[in-house]
């Protein structure tokens, strides 16, 4: 069948609140004829429109990596350091506690905090407890900040340590006053990518099974694909997959919490490990290629996740706003300092200020709102 009767027929029954098979996915992600990319596009946008709205989300956080010393050798990261060496950082305490206090100062409704795998990271000897003094950290001093914290990398990082479940550290955390999971760490939910990537990570079944386990338990969580390395489109479609299959699963299942949103995060080269770098053989994002995957992410997963975003930090800001174009309908946040992208080259920066995002997207004629954390409009400032 001719490639651009094949796309429309898709797009049509996309457009009529079909889902989309694999297969179809597959044929649209390798769909590269100009008339085609156009329908594919404005078949995102249309869906987008109808499933999330025409204002433009955005919510005011800061992020807070405590530490970068990490047990892992991951071949796309370049923020990881051993300790002792140079760059290194493990932040006290009141180092965290003045992060929040500035953020609030600035509005801020959300602390997104995130870690290396540092085994020195425990209290009494548990690494559990020191993650809960982490929690108790921010909340006792600042209960009105959402704290969305911990990848299901960490939640297994200190089961395994502590030989308990991650149920156990879930249900801790949650009690202590954790509001939500990242979904990070889930890279490309493909065994083979996994190996080459990241091989000492999680696998695929055990971040599954952690962002349904927090789902069940009242956790809602994000979710996550790093793109553009060496996965293939059909690798991506089954990330894509497992994604939409453990939303159903969350509301099939009536589960308390579920996937808020989903985000692409485009590999990003420069700095990277010389293995991935060379074999990738690009420094920064191919922004057409991340377009037609975030085209493609709507309309696999917008019926059951209707919030997705790009990454201003790994486009860049002009590249996320051409993303509203094709799918997104959400900016993410103000980070306020990021640390993990800006390392390894990234062009975004690490932070931006409200105006910077309102103007961004006035300039795309979409009005805008700030958000929470889980997507209701936000309250005035949480001070």
């Amino acid at each position: 069948m001719d490639e651009k009767i094949e796309t429309r027929k898709i797009l049509e029954r996309a457009k009529e609140g079909e889902e989309i098979s694999s297969q179809e996915a597959i044929s649209l992600l390798r769909s590269r004829n100009l008339e085609s990319l156009l329908d594919l596009k404005n078949t995102a946008d249309l869906l987008r429109r109808r499933q999330a709205g025409d204002t433009v989300s955005f919510v005011i956080n800061r992020n807070i990596n405590f530490t970068n010393i990490c047990e892992q050798h991951c071949n796309f990261c370049a923020f990881r350091r051993d300790s002792g060496e140079e760059g290194s950082f493990f932040l006290e305490s009141e180092e965290i506690l003045s992060k929040a206090r500035s953020a609030l100062s600035k509005g801020a409704t959300e602390i997104c905090m995130q870690g290396g795998l540092n085994p020195k990271a425990k209290l009494g000897g548990k690494s559990l407890n020191y993650y809960l003094n982490l929690v108790s950290t921010i909340k006792d001093h600042y209960p009105q900040l959402h704290l969305h914290a911990f990848s299901p990398q960490e939640i297994e990082f200190i089961a395994r340590e502590d030989g308990i479940t991650y149920g156990d550290v879930l249900m801790e955390l949650k009690e202590a006053g954790l509001d939500s999971l990242p979904g990070t760490a889930a890279e490309v939910l493909s065994e083979r990518v996994r190996k080459i990537i990241c091989p000492e990570k999680i696998n695929s079944q055990i971040w599954l099974e952690i962002i349904a386990s927090a789902h069940s338990l009242g956790l809602h969580t994000t979710s996550t694909m790093l793109c553009g390395h060496i996965e293939t489109v059909q690798e991506q479609v089954e990330h894509l997959e497992h994604i939409r299959t453990l939303q159903k699963r969350a509301i099939n299942q009536k589960y308390p919490a579920r996937i808020t949103e989903f985000i692409l995060l485009p590999f990003v080269g420069q700095n990277a490990p010389s293995m991935l770098r060379k074999r990738v053989g690009r420094d920064q994002p191919c922004l057409e290629d991340t377009m037609i995957l975030t085209a493609v992410a709507r309309i696999y997963l917008g019926n059951v996740i209707p919030n997705q975003q790009p990454s201003w930090v790994k486009l860049g800001f002009n590249g996320a706003l051409v993303a509203l174009e094709w799918g997104c309908n959400d900016l993410g946040g103000t980070l306020m300092e990021e640390h993990i992208t800006s390392m390894a080259g990234a062009i975004g920066g690490g932070s931006l200020e409200v105006e910077q995002l309102q103007m961004g997207i006035a300039s795309t004629g979409r009005s805008y709102r700030q958000r929470t954390t889980l997507y209701d409009d936000a309250l005035s400032s949480p001070g």
